[in-house]
């Protein structure tokens, strides 16, 4: 009864925890910031992102997390207990239950890391959950039914497609591709076409704005300030919409390829159930432009993007703790 149980998508670009009858209660980059000489953190999530790009030698920003995987053990843990704490308050009587999601193609160490990581933050009872089981679930699909439910989910360091069935993954496959290369792509086409270097939260905001997965009927366009790679000198220029969905076309590609792969491995029952119902996007690359129309055009698939989609995760993980005799033999092992 005093026990609080949590869900969290610990994710590439950010952290989101859900708490039993509270819903999302945060929803922060997963960002920290260390102080190079103490060793010791200065700051979690959105003050960290801020610092991105902006500080000196003495303070080092790094992202923990790298295509949905622990990047660095001991960073991670004081981000998962700095989010635990804000959540249970410092002094507990009791701990918190904690289902984490974790990429579907982890090996058993990455997620002997999570869980370990989850424990010495506070968990009292840590579970594992995939990340496309505990997404399909917070989309509010019917996952206990022997039907079948589709769900792609384009998270910042990596994206997964998979078929989901009798609260389990029938067919699964994942890429490490997300937001964070579609950033990458924007800075090499810049670079390469204007001679101007730009920073990873100016192209997050070039694709945010201006950015679409097909090219628009109306271009939109942002000027866009950055370095001058020949002068040194700061520089502005103007890009569109167009220059965006041209540039991105190639993580995009990658994207659809593995919708494609677990489209052509799904049995051919659950294929038939897929048309009639079409596939949930999840995840923030849910909220680029036109991505759903993207998929339907290359998969022939109906598409549609889910209510709430970068939640979707942590709500999933959340309430599988509600149900995880249910779900318990679909969980990954520890």
């Amino acid at each position: 009864m005093f026990v609080k149980q949590i869900g969290i998508d610990l994710g590439t670009v950010n952290v989101l925890v859900y708490v039993k009858g509270k819903g999302v209660v945060i929803q922060e980059p997963s960002v920290v910031a260390i102080s190079v000489n103490e060793n010791k953190i200065v700051a979690v999530g959105n003050e960290a992102r801020e610092m991105l790009g902006r500080t000196p030698d003495t303070i080092e920003v790094m992202r923990p997390m790298r295509d949905g995987v622990i990047a660095d053990y001991v960073v991670t843990e004081a981000m998962l207990r700095y989010f635990v704490e804000k959540v249970c308050g410092r002094f507990r009587l009791f701990k918190p239950r904690i289902m984490i999601s974790v990429p579907v193609g982890v090996t058993s160490v990455e997620s002997r890391a999570v869980h370990e990581a989850a424990l010495q933050a506070g968990g009292k009872d840590v579970y594992l959950i995939p990340e496309p089981l505990a997404a399909a679930y917070g989309a509010g699909m019917p996952i206990g039914t022997p039907t079948g439910n589709m769900v792609v989910d384009i998270g910042g360091g990596a994206s997964e497609a998979a078929v989901v069935s009798m609260n389990d993954i029938v067919v699964s496959s994942s890429v490490r591709v997300g937001g964070n290369r579609i950033d990458e792509a924007i800075m090499n086409y810049i670079r390469k076409k204007y001679n101007l270097i730009i920073g990873e939260l100016t192209a997050e905001e070039i694709k945010i704005k201006i950015g679409s997965a097909l090219p628009l009927d109306e271009e939109l366009k942002m000027e866009v300030q950055g370095r001058d790679q020949v002068a040194g000198l700061p520089r502005t220029i103007v890009i569109s919409s167009g220059e965006v969905t041209e540039a991105i076309a190639e993580p995009l590609a990658a994207i659809v390829n593995v919708v494609r792969a677990v489209l052509e491995k799904t049995p051919p029952e659950l294929s038939s159930d897929i048309i009639d119902r079409g596939m949930a996007i999840v995840g923030g690359g849910a909220l680029l432009r036109n991505i759903d129309r993207l998929l339907t055009r290359e998969t022939g698939v109906p598409c549609y993007i889910a209510d709430n989609p970068i939640a979707c995760t942590a709500i999933g993980a959340g309430k599988g703790l509600d149900n995880i005799h249910l779900l318990r033999r679909s969980l990954p092992t520890v």
